[in-house]
């Protein structure tokens, strides 16, 4: 319980300073342009990846959508998703989960799916990479 209440007020708090997105799904719903997403690999929803973290190297320096990354905050860099939007990541191995914003474009090692900071690393326990399961949420604009 108090793991939702937090992330709640982290959704909240993050949404106020951030601009909000209409559904952060909208990057993986396929278009009329877009290929079919069998098997595609932008199709992320309940699918084990590979996750990998960021830190110190890059504290302070710009990311993707302008801010300077901060390595203590709960964000993450990914390929496709919509900067400003929201994931939750679980650890496949020990079950925890956290909920990050995209701000950054990355990770830049084909392997991955996306690079974490260190502090949702850290919380999610992950030392080095890990498969994880991505799961976009969304974020109401009433916050």
């Amino acid at each position: 319980m108090k793991k939702l209440i937090s992330a709640v007020i982290f959704v909240a708090t993050c949404s106020y300073f951030s601009s909000p997105i209409e559904l952060a799904e909208a990057s993986v719903r396929p278009s009329a342009h877009a290929p079919k997403a069998h098997g595609s690999k932008h199709q992320i929803i309940n699918k084990k990846t590979t996750v990998s973290w960021y830190g110190a190297q890059f504290h302070g320096k710009k990311t993707a959508n302008g801010e300077k990354f901060n390595m203590f905050a709960m964000t993450a860099a990914h390929r496709t998703l919509p900067l400003s939007s929201y994931v939750e990541v679980t650890n496949l191995k020990n079950n925890r989960s956290v909920i990050v914003r995209i701000n950054d474009r990355g990770p830049f090692h084909s392997k991955r799916a996306m690079d974490l900071s260190y502090a949702a690393a850290k919380e999610l326990g992950i030392n080095g990479t890990a498969s994880v399961q991505i799961k976009p949420i969304a974020v109401s604009k009433e916050l």
